[in-house]
């Protein structure tokens, strides 16, 4: 009577285990997945002329922008990319300059946001970016296409305000 027991108890503890590692190992997936194909903000824009800072990585081409813009004006630089274990290694092709950066992406409920993003060692740009839930650059394949989407999300964030 005793064995069936041990043999359930055993049964459980592996399941759950197996459960808790693979849900664990998706997660940091998810995080290293998490920085692309999303526009990315480093503060709710106060007004009309509150410049803001901007980030996007698009895997498609893997190119991506840093962008400084409020509703008025607005400026960028153009990157490519390569992705090695958490850190991305950029190329400025107007000027040549190149970065590695190391790139920590994961949930979070900071400033009413839903993720965060920490870029180490970029030479332009911010620390820190935030994102939503509906910031995903769905089919968007360039950086025109999600220059629009950032100025439908800068604008809407500015008419909330």
């Amino acid at each position: 009577m005793k064995k069936p027991v041990v043999l359930v108890i055993c049964v459980v503890v592996v399941v759950v285990s197996a459960w808790s590692w693979r849900r664990t190992g998706a997660s940091d997936a998810d995080g290293k997945r998490l920085f692309a194909d999303r526009i990315w903000i480093d503060h709710v824009p106060h007004s009309e002329t509150d410049t803001i800072q901007a980030f996007v990585a698009i895997t498609e081409h893997s190119i991506g922008a840093f962008q400084a813009t409020s509703m008025w004006r607005g400026g960028f630089e153009a990157f490519r990319y390569e992705a090695h274990a958490g850190e991305l290694r950029l190329l400025y092709p107007q000027t040549g300059d190149r970065d590695a950066v190391r790139v920590k992406a994961r949930r979070c409920t900071e400033h009413g946001m839903d993720y965060c993003l920490e870029l180490d060692g970029a030479s332009r740009g911010v620390k820190r970016y935030y994102s939503r839930k509906g910031w995903e650059i769905e089919g968007a394949a360039d950086l025109p296409a999600a220059q629009r989407r950032l100025e439908t999300v800068r604008d809407q964030l500015t008419a909330a305000r």
